[in-house]
């Protein structure tokens, strides 16, 4: 797939990336070839493989769901800058 500086531009404004005009067209000729392999990945037939999180079968370590450190409400809110009703207090952002 090929892209022209025009759309390259367009992505890097959409990205807020700040592009020059003379890096355009070697970045278009980049992303292009990132776009071609992309689409050879297509071709490669996926028929039967299971989705998988790892190269390595494996379980991931689990631990005990279980509290250790509770009821130390007043130390947390003690480095808070203000607290009401054993909450943090913070200014509001929606009107």
């Amino acid at each position: 797939m090929a892209l022209d500086r025009d759309t390259v531009r367009n992505i890097a404004t959409l990205a807020r990336i700040r592009v020059e005009d003379n890096e355009l067209d070697a970045l278009a000729g980049e992303l292009s070839n990132i776009l071609t392999f992309v689409e050879q990945l297509n071709e490669v037939d996926t028929k039967g493989v299971e989705p998988m999180t790892s190269v390595v079968a494996m379980q991931l370590p689990r631990r005990p769901d279980e509290v250790t450190d509770g009821n130390i409400q007043n130390k947390i809110l003690a480095n808070a800058p203000e607290g009401t009703r054993g909450f943090f207090a913070v200014p509001k952002v929606v009107e």
